[in-house]
């Protein structure tokens, strides 16, 4: 819901703020006191273009801004975080225009642009008026409109999955069409790698313990040399490490009986001795396993060297070649599952199957609601200065399946018995389109999803008994959505919630806008010249009290209520 529109230095506009609540809210004011200046300001900050002559003669810049409340709009509040522009609180849009007509925008404080601007505006304001852009003129807002009408989004969002289902399994049939021929060469490579590699064995952690087995093996008479010369100094002959560091310990023990502290010491000695007589054991030990055997030192050579082969066949180190084996054998598999030229055409089949089923259940459910429908705005239309008037939503069958169905929606009207059926977006008249809106907004009001409406022009040709009535539908649709709309009747003034006026004032040198909001007295004096002009009387005012008194309820003549 819209709380602030904020315009400084726009048009003939140098400050003003325009506090908004919920309900009905009306713009009055002369002719060319400025009241589409606040929807231009308002189109702008949802991503119209700026133009240089909108800016206020004399001023370096101009600035808008407007403050959106977005309770119990979660789906906008999902956009921002997309998009990167989410805060809490209120959603702030604001934009400026300088005198080298260089534009810029921000969403929430961060930098945005007219793409995100129409974006987010779609999901919060739509503005029906003779130049404005509504979203109830777009095939898809028409589409998402009947949907929502018959309940049926669901179902709308089912057929869309179908149909990229659909999409998907075409693809992968067509695709393996076109490219059997290199599927099957490649097959055929995977199965020769897969192959040679299994007769190989390759197992994980091969290379490296053969590699250590390669070592040892060539330089086992280098080993058997070192130990046994080791163990030989260690502990053979008179001469041997242990039996002089045993004689050592000997010496340094004995002479404890003079001073205990050698004992200490002495221990350290003996600690020695028996870590050396272990390392002679473990020698002993090893040369003992120790093997000169030329044949096994042969054939792992020559294990490597298969091993060797193979990676710099595959270009792959000779320890990556286990889960070379393993990545060739899910290839296969992989390409094994999709190689089934039958399956896929099945698989293709089903999906547009499901897919029809689907659609076809839609579009029966987008007959019976579109029936509802134009009977509603219709009826309503009776209404509104459109006598005899005709709306139809039509359903045209496509030539191609989509994704939101069979059909293609348009909304179609004629404004008089004589006036043949057309399409909404083809509606010349400015007035005429608003009231054609007013009444589709009334019917759809139950599912609508756009939080606030504003009506231009929506007087247009009218008066009396129809502007009263106008102004009851106004204000009946303002108990689910905000309203705003620029009136010159006081029919449709006097039943809103608030009243603002706009005036101009200044001279020809100097032209200033300011919108006031109006309490009760001022109120009926606003209404006394929308009823009479400049000349006011007491009969005036009294018919102007008596239309703020009347109920703002629609009559019996009002849009009939679904069922």
């Amino acid at each position: 819901m819209l709380r602030l529109l904020s315009i400084r230095d726009f048009v003939v506009v140098e400050t003003l703020d325009l506090e908004l609540a919920s309900g009905f809210s009306v713009l009055t004011g002369e002719t060319g006191a400025g009241k589409s200046i606040l929807l231009d300001a308002l189109a702008l900050l949802l991503g119209d273009r700026f133009e240089l002559r909108q800016l206020r003669p004399g001023a370096s810049r101009a600035e808008l801004a407007a403050v959106f409340e977005l309770d119990d709009r979660p789906e906008v509040a999902a956009w921002l975080g997309e998009e990167g522009l989410a805060a809490e609180g209120d959603l702030l849009i604001r934009r400026t225009l300088d005198a080298q007509g260089k534009s810029r925008a921000w969403i929430n404080g961060r930098p945005a642009t007219l793409a995100q601007l129409q974006q987010v505006g779609e999901r919060l304001v739509d503005i029906h008026g003779q130049h404005a852009h509504q979203s109830l003129l777009t095939a898809e807002a028409q589409r998402h409109l009947v949907d929502a009408f018959g309940g049926f989004t669901a179902l709308a969002g089912e057929v869309a999955a179908a149909w990229q289902g659909w999409r998907t399994a075409i693809a992968e049939r067509d695709s393996f069409a076109a490219a059997a021929a290199s599927t099957q060469a490649e097959r055929d490579l995977l199965a020769v790698r897969r192959d040679e590699l299994a007769a190989l064995g390759v197992d994980a952690g091969e290379w490296h313990l053969l590699s250590l087995a390669q070592t040892r093996l060539a330089h086992a008479a280098g080993l058997l040399e070192t130990a046994t010369a080791v163990e030989e100094a260690l502990s053979e002959g008179d001469d041997a490490l242990c039996r002089r560091l045993s004689a050592l310990a000997g010496r340094v023990t004995a002479q404890a009986v003079h001073d205990p502290a050698l004992l200490e010491i002495g221990a350290l000695f003996e600690s020695a001795r028996i870590a050396l007589d272990e390392a002679s054991r473990a020698l002993r030990g090893y040369r003992d396993r120790l093997e000169l055997d030329p044949a096994e030192l042969r054939a792992t050579e020559e294990r490597l060297a298969a091993l060797h082969d193979a990676a710099r066949k595959h270009r792959v180190r000779p320890e990556a070649l286990p889960e070379l084996l393993q990545q060739t054998e899910s290839r296969l598999a992989a390409l094994q599952e999709t190689a089934d030229a039958a399956a896929l055409a099945r698989r293709a089949a089903q999906a547009e199957a499901d897919y029809r089923a689907l659609a076809e259940q839609l579009s029966a459910k987008r007959q019976f609601a579109a029936s509802e429908l134009d009977d509603r705005v219709t009826a309503t239309m009776q209404d509104l200065a459109m006598a005899g008037g005709r709306f139809e939503t039509g359903l045209e069958p496509l030539p191609a399946p989509a994704a939101f169905g069979l059909e293609r929606v348009e909304f179609r009207v004629a404004g008089h018995p004589k006036q043949p059926l057309a399409p909404l977006a083809r509606v010349a008249s400015g007035g005429e389109l608003s009231r054609i809106a007013l009444a589709i907004e009334v019917a759809t009001a139950e599912v609508g999803s756009i939080p606030t409406l504003i009506f231009d022009e929506v007087d247009v040709g009218i008066g009396g008994t129809v502007a009263s009535t106008v102004g009851r539908l106004l204000h009946k649709l303002a108990q689910r959505r905000q309203v705003l709309c620029v009136t010159h009747l006081p029919q449709v003034a006097a039943c809103a919630d608030a009243h603002f006026r706009v005036a101009k004032h200044g001279d020809e040198r100097a032209v200033r806008t300011t919108v006031e909001p109006l309490a009760e007295p001022a109120r009926i004096e606003e209404i006394s010249r929308m009823l009479a002009g400049r000349e006011i009387t007491a009969r005036t005012r009294a018919h102007a009290r008596e239309l703020l008194e009347q109920p703002r309820r629609p009559g019996p003549a009002g849009p009939p209520q679904r069922s």
